[in-house]
């Protein structure tokens, strides 16, 4: 532990460290106890012995040894550490602890999920607060009729007044595309990685947006829809027929 506090290597791999070391002086300790117990027996016997019976409790526990070495590799070789929020396979959470043979991992809606290492190891994990800042976008979609150029500046001044924008990374504005009924621009910022602080960015920053734009006259269109008939239509009112 002395050793570890020193070095620069992250909680995960000080706990690993640990736990090899602890394993390696438990079957030293039974090795010596059972020579003395038996005096006969001699380490050579003893590594032989103990072959043997590694190859039948390897047979037996074959899923328990695969996550045995899929959390040594995980605490060994992969950059996440309890707290951080990853996502697997359909489960998305945050790490509460890692052990030899499983995760544990906290939902954002309080669930408790106990994963065996070897499914994060054989399947793409994504760590979604690997880096201290993350990348969000929305789309705006503003009226044809208004002017593109007046736009954009409005709304990237209007993002670097957020609170929850990171100051250090760009903010990108950039119209994306024709939409159905509004010209779409796509609004790209950084902001703290956990998923609470994303949802807090987001919804900050499209209540200033919308500010913004409706103080300066911006329109942003409810969907238009011009329906063609083949033929015309007779309409009834107040009893008279129209075409």
């Amino acid at each position: 532990r002395r050793i570890g506090s020193r070095s620069q290597m992250g909680r995960s791999l000080r706990e690993l460290l640990l736990r090899l070391i602890a394993i390696c002086v438990w079957l030293l300790g039974l090795l010596l106890a059972a020579m003395v117990v038996f005096p006969g027996l001699t380490p050579s016997r003893a590594l032989g012995g103990l072959g043997l019976a590694s190859v039948a409790i390897g047979f037996a526990f074959k899923d328990v040894f695969e996550n045995f070495f899929a959390g040594i590799l995980l605490l060994w070789r992969f950059p996440m550490e309890p707290g951080d929020y990853i996502e697997c396979e359909g489960i998305s959470g945050r790490i509460e602890d890692i052990t030899i043979r499983m995760t544990t991992i906290r939902e954002v809606s309080g669930e408790l999920i106990v994963v065996p290492n070897s499914f994060l190891f054989n399947n793409p994990l994504t760590i979604l607060t690997s880096i201290p800042k993350r990348r969000v976008s929305v789309i705006v979609g503003i009226a044809y009729s208004e002017d593109i150029e007046k736009a954009v500046p409005i709304i990237e001044e209007a993002v670097k007044q957020c609170d929850t924008v990171s100051k250090d990374k760009p903010i990108q504005v950039f119209p994306q595309a024709f939409g159905s009924s509004s010209i779409d621009i796509e609004v790209v910022w950084w902001t703290d990685p956990e998923p609470l602080e994303i949802r807090r960015s987001r919804g900050e920053v499209i209540t200033t947006i919308k500010r913004a734009l409706d103080n300066n006259g911006i329109e942003i269109p409810f969907p238009y829809r011009t329906l063609t008939f083949k033929d015309s239509l007779s309409v009834n009112h107040k009893n008279e027929e129209y075409t």
